[in-house]
């Protein structure tokens, strides 16, 4: 035995993973892990190799070496969930992953992996890939900020600064004067506004003082009178319940939401609704616009907050997002959040 066939079979002997290696339907090795499953589960590997070849012959009876088989020559391996508890949790049981090795030879392995750790694998990967969304759409704000910063906070002060100076240097008429500090005054009356928009924009003060209802009939305020549109806000949730990062993000969607609808969707009214079901909070956004069809779009066009990154930001704070639109009749935008009872109030889940 060469140095290689001994590390291979070392690691097959160790793998973490129970494997076990057929010829036709006689078992030719298993490895430890195998035995140690065998002892504590008292199940008939060759059992198991029937439930594979069930599968296989589903599929087009891959263990045959039939040359005119198409789905033999392209399918090499069957995946069964075996081994099942009466615990009916999604981390009971195994997982049997069946794979041709020699077909001409009738070589086969069934290799079984626990659920358990097959399902902690993909949570870890699928946390890993929100909080992938959520950095993107925080680096995404941070930028919108820094630009709004540099082309209307910072041009605006210039300018006043500008102003102040020539107001300082030059000789000017008295009415020159005046004149020369209303521009200042206007100018920096105007950059105020700009600050005090990008402050609402981020996070309403209001929300701090009187919590998300009080925010969303805000914001409904203030797009209403800029827009022109019917703006409502109605419900009887107790927003309070939920943890201040779910207000902001129902907030932000709430927000993302109306502004998608006023740019792009031609809506004449839209409606917030905040609601409280049975252990669940909705917002629901829901406009009478033109409508889309959803598949074929992967993102709103706003510049903050697309739809994907809505999704992924709700999706890290364990709540639900969910679009519904039809071209001509209007979309509406959900949110849900779990919250249960107890001690006569809602609390997070």
């Amino acid at each position: 035995m060469t140095e290689n066939d001994k590390w291979i079979t070392r690691y097959f002997e160790n793998a973490p993973v129970a494997i076990i290696l057929f010829q036709e339907d006689e078992m030719l090795a298993c490895n430890r892990a195998a035995r140690c499953l065998k002892k504590q589960l008292h199940f008939d590997p060759h059992y198991l190799y029937e439930i594979a070849q069930a599968a296989v012959d589903q599929q087009g009876n891959l263990a045959t070496d039939c040359p005119s088989c198409a789905i033999a020559k392209q399918v090499r391996e069957v995946v069964v969930p075996v081994l099942s508890a009466e615990d009916d949790s999604i981390d009971a049981g195994y997982m049997m992953f069946y794979k041709a090795l020699d077909l001409r030879q009738h070589i086969t392995s069934l290799t079984l992996k626990s659920c358990g750790t097959l399902n902690r694998g993909l949570r870890l990967a699928q946390n890993e890939e929100i909080s992938r969304y959520v950095v993107r759409a925080n680096e995404e704000d941070r930028h919108q900020i820094s630009a709004d910063l540099h082309d209307n906070i910072a041009q605006g002060l210039y300018f006043a600064m500008t102003g102040v100076q020539r107001l300082a240097n030059c000789d000017l008429s008295s009415d020159e004067r005046q004149t020369q500090a209303a521009a200042i005054t206007q100018q920096l009356q105007e950059t105020l506004a700009e600050v005090k928009n990008m402050a609402l924009e981020v996070r309403p003060s209001v929300m701090d003082d009187f919590g998300l209802f009080a925010a969303l009939r805000a914001l409904a305020t203030r797009l209403q009178a800029t827009t022109g549109i019917d703006i409502s806000v109605s419900g009887n949730a107790q927003p309070a319940c939920l943890s201040e990062a779910i207000q902001s993000a129902m907030y932000r969607v709430a927000q993302e939401a109306i502004n998608n609808a006023v740019k792009h969707a031609n809506a004449s009214e839209i409606m917030l609704l905040l609601v409280e079901h049975n252990h669940f909070i909705t917002l629901q956004i829901i406009d009478d616009g033109d409508g889309f069809n959803v598949a074929e779009h992967s993102q709103f066009n706003g510049h903050s907050l697309g739809l994907s990154d809505m999704n992924e930001r709700i999706k890290s704070l364990s709540g639900i997002f969910h679009l519904d639109s039809t071209p001509g009749v209007g979309t509406t935008v959900s949110v849900k959040f779990p919250v249960c009872m107890s001690k006569g109030s809602l609390q997070n889940v």
